[in-house]
């Protein structure tokens, strides 16, 4: 089973960065007895800036039991040195029981979040990720990484009242919305899918389509009157694999208004080695030369840590539950962007690379907080 069913560079205009960027002075160390230390100007754009991983998981964990405990100083203390201000927690969970499933996952996670509020606060509206940002707390945003839990449209609403603000319409494989991104032949969208989608509208939940095959990724983003999201892929122009997006797809996504997270996943990032956080950052670059800066974000698809410090059976379990064609090498996170204070070395290598203060902030978590904000809808009460 897979840990989700379980739970170069660009010129300044280019980049739109300003002629002359302003040149980062002074490095100092974010957190006291820890070595690495970054500019004054990076460490001022993460503390300064709402910071959106759209698809940050709290912790790859396997345990059942793992959202019933206290989290731990250790883990407590690394969450608020990320800088991270808000983190899209979503799992796959797919199958026969997959709304049963779903109904124990969030009672979960929710209990999780509420246990550990000394850290974390629940989001329903996005006016709530700039109070957690006024309150020095990690904002956890439910989602879930397939859509096999909406047995009918009415569903959607069911599930968004409980908290879920994001759903993926497929994971890998086949389901009846449509394809996967390993799925052999994409036939598209459903007709179960396109009232799906009306639904996840209607509702104010996001539409991703991270792991949705081509056509199924095409067919939604026409489909959806709203924009949708990739929460966390990266660019096939730059790395050929069956889990990464099109630059059509990335072109459409724009156009109706979407976002793209780029995530730090190895093999979604580079087919050789070396493959370093610069890799990542080319992913970057190549978004805001094709649809410009709006359309941008990060959505590492790891906990703080990463893949790579899981227990042996764990990441032997995860790996054991893909196609060949996911292409696994010796390591799954990539060099620079696996420990829990890699949003600071994201931005050293953005400022490198002569992104203006603006646009680092709009890649941090500005346009995905756009997005929310023209997505989610508030609950009203009847009368």
């Amino acid at each position: 089973m897979t840990r989700r069913r379980l739970l170069g560079g660009v010129a300044a205009l280019a980049a739109g960065a300003i002629a002359f960027p302003v040149i980062a002075r002074g490095r100092h160390a974010v957190v006291p007895g820890v070595a690495t230390a970054y500019s004054t100007r990076a460490i001022d754009l993460v503390r300064e800036s709402l910071v959106i991983d759209m698809l940050g998981v709290i912790k790859l964990d396997f345990r059942p039991e793992y959202p019933a405990i206290r989290i731990s100083e250790q883990d407590a203390a690394d969450m608020r040195a990320s800088g991270i201000t808000a983190l899209h927690h979503a799992v796959g969970l797919g199958g026969p029981d997959a709304f049963q499933d779903t109904l124990k996952y969030m009672a979960a996670w929710n209990g999780f979040v509420g246990r550990n509020s000394h850290v974390f606060t629940l989001v329903g509206e996005a006016d709530d990720l700039d109070r957690a940002k006024a309150d020095g707390k990690v904002a956890v945003m439910i989602g879930v990484q397939n859509a096999e839990h909406f047995r009918t449209p009415a569903d959607v609403a069911m599930f968004y009242g409980l908290g879920m603000r994001c759903a993926q319409l497929t994971y890998n494989a086949q389901n009846l919305l449509g394809s996967g991104a390993t799925d052999r032949v994409d036939g598209g969208v459903s007709d179960f899918g396109v009232q799906i989608i009306e639904a996840m509208n209607a509702s104010g939940m996001l539409i991703d389509v991270s792991h949705c095959g081509e056509r199924t990724t095409l067919d939604t983003i026409e489909l959806s009157p709203r924009p949708v999201a990739i929460t966390h892929s990266n660019c096939r122009a730059l790395n050929d694999h069956p889990r990464v997006k099109t630059d059509e797809a990335i072109r459409k996504l724009a156009a109706k208004g979407g976002v793209m997270g780029i995530t730090g996943v190895r093999m979604f990032v580079r087919d050789r080695e070396p493959t370093t956080i610069e890799h990542m950052v080319d992913h970057i670059d190549h978004v805001v030369k094709l649809v410009g800066i709006d359309h941008v974000g990060i959505g590492s698809d790891a906990d703080l840590h990463g893949y790579d410090d899981m227990p042996g059976d764990q990441g032997a379990a995860l790996r054991a539950g893909y196609k060949a064609s996911y292409a696994f090498r010796e390591r799954i996170d990539t060099d620079g962007f696996d420990h829990p204070r890699k949003t600071y070395d994201l931005v050293e290598v953005l400022i490198r690379r002569g992104y203006s203060d603006g646009h680092i902030r709009q890649i941090l978590g500005g346009n995905f907080r756009r997005l929310l904000g023209q997505t989610w809808k508030p609950i009203v009460l009847p009368t």
